[in-house]
């Protein structure tokens, strides 16, 4: 099989938890963010936090990392070939009367959403003054919010045609006429990378606004599907019918596509863990769609080079 997609859905229970909290709501208090419908949920900007989180933890683990890395999300270059941050999660670098650096990408993330509407608690927060001598005054006191049972669904998803590689497009009197792909890294190097991927949306555990409290990501129902086309529908599955989760599935079998169901709740069938094991085992000996077959690795400094526009057509 080709892959041409990579699509991670999952549900995942958090408990008494504030993992993307709001700004102050009135005076000193922190709200939990929440849908008009009463549904707490995590913005896809702090889904991806965590994911990139994980992501270097497993780079800096892994004996073939070479000389790559994950930059800081406030500090992204634009070298595809060794910051894993700027291949799989894009750039924009915008540079005055001149080429702006820019990158969709490849590993895209839904927001969190609690399946069910979410009963929000508050914490009282207190500061205690401690000093006996100085200035006195009042102790600080603040409200927090936080959700106390949730399953919440989340999705990520590979665009395997672009992990690794950039697209060059070429303009004749302002029209598009040609359009080139660039690769950046080797095969092996393109498929560790999806793979570390998806071990990384196995271990989300960096919610920023939970630093010092345990809150977990980490999957307890999971769907993995390796597809034949760029394809996001079966992230509806985990909140779909019986009848509508029997005919996703039907639709990716029809296709080509392979999928791994994990549900660590069930008395029969594969758990979470087996699942994604499985799914590594398929990754790793099938082939990744590539639209630059036998094309020559390039630098990203050369590439950068190649698409600035000319004094001459200014």
């Amino acid at each position: 099989m080709t892959i041409k997609g990579i699509l991670v859905t999952m549900l995942a229970p958090m408990s008494d938890h504030i993992a993307n909290a709001g700004e102050k709501l009135l005076g000193n208090a922190s709200s939990i963010k929440r849908r008009p419908d009463g549904r707490v949920y995590i913005s896809g900007q702090m889904q991806r936090h965590a994911l990139f989180s994980a992501l270097d933890r497993l780079n800096a683990d892994d004996e073939a990392r070479g000389e790559t890395y994950v930059s800081n999300g406030d500090g992204v270059t634009n070298v595809v070939e060794t910051d894993l941050r700027a291949d799989l999660g894009g750039f924009l670098q915008t540079s005055k009367e001149t080429y702006s650096g820019r990158r969709t990408a490849p590993l895209s993330a839904t927001p969190a959403v609690a399946l069910e509407s979410s009963s929000i608690g508050r914490d009282l927060l207190i500061r205690l003054k401690m000093e006996a001598e100085g200035e006195s005054r009042g102790q600080a006191v603040a409200t927090r919010e936080f959700s106390q049972d949730d399953r919440m669904l989340m999705s990520f998803f590979v665009d395997v045609s672009a992990v690794g590689i950039r697209k060059r497009f070429s303009y004749q009197n302002e029209l598009h006429v040609r359009t080139e792909y660039v690769r950046h890294i080797s095969e092996d190097e393109r498929k560790r990378r999806i793979r570390l991927a998806l071990e990384a949306t196995a271990a989300l555990t960096d919610y920023a606004n939970q630093a010092r409290n345990a809150v977990s990501g980490e999957p307890q129902q999971v769907l993995l599907v390796f597809d034949t086309r760029l394809s996001r529908k079966a992230c509806r599955y985990f909140k779909a019918n019986t009848a509508e989760q029997r005919n996703i599935l039907a639709e990716l079998e029809a296709r080509g596509a392979t999928y791994f169901l994990g549900d660590d709740t069930a008395e029969t069938g594969d758990g979470t863990a087996v699942a994604y094991r499985k799914a590594l085992g398929f990754l790793a000996a099938n082939a990744l769609y590539d639209p630059a077959p036998g094309a020559a690795l390039q630098t990203t400094a050369a590439f950068e080079e190649s698409v600035k526009p000319s004094k001459a057509t200014k």
